[in-house]
């Protein structure tokens, strides 16, 4: 093959790319990227498991979450929180004394009401649940 076919070849090549890189570009920034925050006590469906969070507070050494799940036996109620806050997600952490319902197990045909907590943190959180490839966020107030 000539150079001057190798050179067309790249080029075409190259425009392909920018094609494609344009076009997720603009898929990212359609109605499709934007973030849904929940409220508190909203509910929301992530696989077979449906959770709400209620309330959040701080004390000296944690900020403290309740929340309510249901949809599936035995599960971890733990498992899969976040909070974001300050740029920082932090996982869930045990639960200090006497600072709230600790979090067992899930069942699946009445709601668990438990307190899920996280490091203290200053400024606003947001809190996130992950289950079965999906995650939904709730706004707090400050």
């Amino acid at each position: 093959m000539s150079t001057r076919k190798l050179i067309m070849w790249a080029l075409f090549c190259g425009v392909l790319i920018l094609g494609a890189g344009v076009f997720k570009l603009w898929q990212t920034t359609g109605d499709g990227a934007q973030v849904q925050l929940l409220q508190l006590g909203e509910s929301a469906v992530l696989g077979d498991m449906t959770v709400s969070v209620n309330a959040v507070s701080k004390n000296a050494s944690q900020t403290l979450v309740e929340v309510s799940m249901q949809g599936v036996e035995g599960a971890d109620a733990t498992a899969g929180w976040r909070m974001l806050v300050g740029g920082v997600i932090s996982e869930a952490q045990p639960l200090t004394e006497g600072s709230g319902t600790p979090c067992a197990t899930t069942k699946l045909a009445e709601p668990i009401l438990c307190t899920v907590a996280f490091p203290v943190s200053e400024g606003t959180p947001t809190i996130a649940y992950i289950r079965a490839g999906q995650q939904e966020q709730w706004a707090t107030t400050p």
